[in-house]
C-alpha cells in the first residue's frame, strides 16, 4: 500500500490535480450545467471515501479536498490540453511508486469522475453530450484506460 508520505510534497500536489483537471475538461467540453457538474465532481470524492480502505493511495487522494491550480488559459483548447498534461503528470508520478493496483485504481477514479461530471447535467436531451464523451475519451486515452466499466 502506496501512503501519501511516499511522495515529494510537489509530486503528491500533481497526483491531486490529476482527477480535477479531468473534471475540468469534461466541465468544460459543453456549456451549461457547470453547477451540477461541479456538486457531480465532489459527490464522485463523497463516494469514493465510503469504500474506504480498498486503496491506501486512492483513500489519501480522495480525502484531500479536490482543488484546482489557478492557471490561466486563454482557450478552452487550451485548458483541455493542459490538464490532459496533468493527468499525464500525475500518472507518471504513480509509477515506480505505488502498486500496478492502486495505479488502475487511481485511473479508473478519474475516469469516473469525468462520467459522472458528464452526465450530472442532460445537455441538448441527452444524458452525456457528443462533447463530453470525446472529452471522456481523451482522458481515458491519456490514461491507456478504457472509457466506460
Amino acid at each position: 500500500m502506496t501512503a501519501k508520505s511516499a511522495f515529494s510534497d510537489e509530486g503528491w500536489k500533481t497526483v491531486l490535480a490529476g482527477p480535477t483537471s479531468a473534471g475540468m475538461i469534461v466541465l468544460t467540453a459543453q456549456s451549461g450545467g457547470t453547477w451540477s457538474e461541479t456538486w457531480a465532481m465532489s459527490k464522485a470524492y463523497t463516494e469514493a471515501r465510503q469504500q474506504h480502505g480498498e486503496s491506501e493511495l486512492l483513500d489519501e487522494v480522495v480525502s484531500a479536498k479536490p482543488k484546482m491550480e489557478r492557471t490561466s488559459y486563454r482557450t478552452p483548447e487550451e485548458l483541455r490540453e493542459g490538464c490532459l498534461q496533468q493527468i499525464r503528470d500525475a500518472a507518471g508520478v504513480l509509477d515506480g511508486i505505488a502498486t500496478p493496483e492502486e495505479i488502475d485504481d487511481y485511473k479508473r477514479f478519474i475516469v469516473g469522475l469525468a462520467r459522472k461530471v458528464a452526465a450530472a447535467h442532460r445537455e441538448g436531451g441527452q444524458d452525456v453530450s457528443p462533447a463530453e464523451s470525446d472529452a471522456i475519451q481523451a482522458i481515458a486515452d491519456t490514461l491507456g484506460v478504457p472509457a466506460t466499466d
